[in-house]
């Protein structure tokens, strides 16, 4: 019996594609994540606009990367390559190491010393990569692998590679196929701005395809530390709490600017604080853990809504990049310390804050 389930972005996708021989396809059935309607938040922040979150952390390795890396990965294989490079603040390199891992040749990973998530770190050792710790950032790691990946035979997969944006592009495709059109705002994290480009592109693309019938305003945010695209300036030392998006200089800002404009949409900052009340918010209030970057999103929503941006009945997009488990230490921070009680029911119950009343019921 032959398995003729989903088998990833790829094959779905084929016609709005690069063209790769189907032997070659590397997948581990990538996309397909789901879009999730706010049932609490959108009555909390306003009940007059539709909040949908683009639930990318239930990709293979846990972020929206492995669309694009399907894609690159593929692509390096089809052209006989035994190897794969990168720079990465963490989810690249679990992503680009598992894709290596399937397709059966070498990963290399250069990371900033110190400034990546235990849990991504952690993929990107178990799935074989030779990681790598430079004492610099992330900018610093990427001109090296550029350099690298120019002069020996080794494919770089950041997103500089065209293919990773072709990859994720599909995610704009999955949103539009479940709404029926495309939302009027589409907000995303902006770290190296290759997924604002991607979902640009995406809708670009279906509505020249007759798939869609208007555009959305893409709406991105980058943390306050870590913001050159909103400073117009390059951040030499960035800093944020959100580390998928510490990025100093991305490599795809004028298209994300592009994007912007073409749009008629907006790139703003937020703090951490605001970043980290907004991942708290998710969770507690939607069931959904995300990692930090993925809730500048959210946090940046609020800002707008504060500031009566959003029309009345808009259907608002946000795209989680990264599932919560990617950065189990922040969210232990934002957290309630464990109860700690004595061994017997009583006390459970007390903690609980349940009383026995008159008539043996409980409240």
């Amino acid at each position: 019996m032959v398995f003729k389930g989903y088998e990833g972005v790829i094959k779905r996708y084929r016609e709005f594609l690069p063209e790769i021989d189907e032997k070659y396809i590397i997948t581990i059935n990538e996309g397909n994540t789901p879009l999730i309607k706010a049932r609490n938040l959108g009555r909390i922040i306003n009940p007059d606009i539709e909040i949908y979150f683009k639930y990318e952390g239930l990709n293979p390795t846990g972020s929206f990367k492995d669309r694009g890396m399907t894609m690159a990965v593929s692509k390096a294989v089809s052209d006989g390559s035994k190897a794969v490079i990168c720079a990465s603040t963490g989810n690249t390199s679990a992503s680009a190491s598992a894709y290596a891992a399937r397709a059966g040749i070498k990963s290399f990973v250069l990371i900033p010393e110190g400034k990546i998530a235990t849990g991504k770190l952690s993929q990107a050792l178990v799935h074989g990569a030779l990681v790598m710790q430079i004492q610099g950032n992330f900018d610093d790691a990427l001109v090296i692998t550029r350099e690298i990946a120019k002069d020996y035979d080794v494919t770089l997969v950041n997103s500089v590679n065209p293919f990773r944006l072709e990859g994720q592009k599909t995610a704009s495709f999955e949103i539009a196929d479940e709404l029926g059109s495309a939302p009027d705002y589409h907000i995303l994290p902006v770290g190296n701005a290759g997924n604002i480009t991607a979902y640009w592109k995406g809708y670009k693309e279906y509505f020249a395809a007759g798939k869609i019938k208007k555009l959305p305003k893409m709406i991105g945010f980058q943390a306050e530390g870590a913001a050159p695209i909103v400073l117009n300036h390059i951040v030499k030392e960035p800093h944020t709490v959100a580390t998928a998006i510490r990025i100093g200089n991305p490599a795809s800002w004028q298209k994300a600017v592009e994007a912007k404009e073409e749009s008629g949409g907006l790139i703003e900052a937020v703090s951490d604080e605001d970043i980290l009340k907004a991942y708290a918010l998710l969770a507690a209030n939607e069931g959904v853990f995300c990692e930090p970057a993925s809730a500048i999103t959210l946090a940046g929503l609020i800002k707008l809504n504060g500031r009566g941006f959003f029309e009345k009945g808009s259907v608002c997009v946000l795209t989680l990049t990264g599932h919560g488990l990617k950065d189990p230490g922040n969210a232990i921070k934002v957290s309630k310390e464990p109860v700690i009680v004595p061994c017997d029911k009583n006390s459970v119950l007390k903690a609980m804050g349940i009383k026995k009343t008159k008539s043996g019921g409980f409240i």
